[in-house]
């Protein structure tokens, strides 16, 4: 089968194909009911429901926390967790959240931006939108996290690249996550990515959040909620198909670490 090839849509921003995010909330919230998950509506406001699912088994010994759609111009993410309900192959002794879609005001306008135009993986340190408050006032009630994965695209990239948060040194998966989603995907080997050092794919940025402003949910957990954390950026000028199968293929990958 011949690798899959770049679009080139693309222009300034995400021009690729958009999602009915409605329908695809509703399919996500109907799989986790069909497998025995909770909902919990964390906040309600006009056109702009947000929902974490919970799912635990055996002791719920390890806690993972698992998010899409903070951006509203990538479907890969909120497609991806669909994916994996679907599947439903989890770790069989943790308590798992998922958090479906962080931004649906976005999605319905294929912004990256919310409705009012505040990008929310900026937001984490001011809390200035509505989502974003809602959001954390729920993780503060929230147990600690011994992972966290955080599923996104880039428009620009060239192929599939992942951020490592790991300040402890923990035994790192991320070399294995790259193997295993480049028969897949191709993977972004350019040396500088998102203006950051990279190599192979990985990038393992210098975490220092009191010399920036905007703050990503990134940031927010590993400075309160865990110590371990992934950001996984799937190439949005492929089809949503492969960043669909790089994404999932890679949080196996890693779930079967913890």
């Amino acid at each position: 089968m011949a690798p899959p090839k770049a679009f080139g849509r693309n222009q300034g921003r995400y021009c690729g194909d958009a999602v009915d995010i409605d329908a695809l909330n509703e399919s996500v919230l109907a799989e986790a009911d069909r497998h025995g998950w909770t909902k919990e509506v964390f906040h309600g406001g006009k056109d702009c429901e947000l929902s974490a699912l919970r799912r635990t088994s055996g002791s719920g010994r390890a806690k993972i926390y698992v998010s899409a759609g903070i951006h509203g111009d990538e479907p890969a993410g909120p497609a991806t967790q669909l994916e994996l309900l679907r599947q439903n192959v989890w770790p069989t002794d943790a308590e798992i959240w998922l958090f479906p879609c962080l931004n649906p005001t976005g999605f319905r306008l294929n912004t990256r931006e919310n409705a009012e135009g505040i990008d929310l993986n900026r937001d984490y340190r001011r809390q200035l939108a509505a989502e974003t408050k809602a959001h954390v006032q729920l993780l503060e009630r929230l147990p600690q996290f011994d992972l966290m994965i955080c599923l996104h695209e880039d428009w620009e990239a060239q192929g599939f690249y992942l951020y490592e948060l790991n300040p402890d040194h923990r035994s790192s998966p991320a070399e294995e996550m790259i193997r295993v989603v480049s028969p897949i995907c191709p993977v972004d080997l350019t040396e500088i990515i998102d203006g950051r050092p990279a190599a192979s794919g990985i990038i393992r940025p210098e975490l220092d959040p009191a010399t920036r402003d905007e703050w990503p949910e990134s940031f927010y957990l590993i400075l309160n909620k865990t110590r371990w954390s992934y950001t996984l950026e799937a190439p949005s000028d492929f089809d949503l198909g492969v960043r669909v199968a790089a994404l999932g293929a890679a949080v196996n990958c890693l779930l079967a670490k913890v």
